[in-house]
């Protein structure tokens, strides 16, 4: 079994790193807009089930993923698009 002092250290070091000006370091990123709206737009062109919306790194654009169901037999596929928030 784990000793307290083993599971403390552990515990510290996991709670973060920091940089030089002692905050945590976070990965942000500045968008214009979110992507509902995106979203939305591109179930509704495709009739489909949206998978994922998330937006671009040009910030101003969402990647909106949508399972399209196929006609018969055919399978569903998955349709990727880009689109303006």
């Amino acid at each position: 079994m784990a000793s307290p002092l083993i599971i403390a250290a552990l515990a510290a070091g996991l709670s973060g790193f920091s940089s030089a000006d002692g905050l945590p370091r976070a990965e942000v990123y500045l968008v214009a807009g979110d992507c509902r709206a995106a979203a939305s737009k591109a179930v509704a062109q495709t009739g489909g089930e949206l998978l994922s919306a998330q937006p671009a790194s040009d910030g101003q654009s969402c990647i909106i993923t949508v399972l399209v169901q196929g006609n018969g037999n055919e399978r569903p596929r998955k349709v990727t698009m880009k689109l303006p928030m």
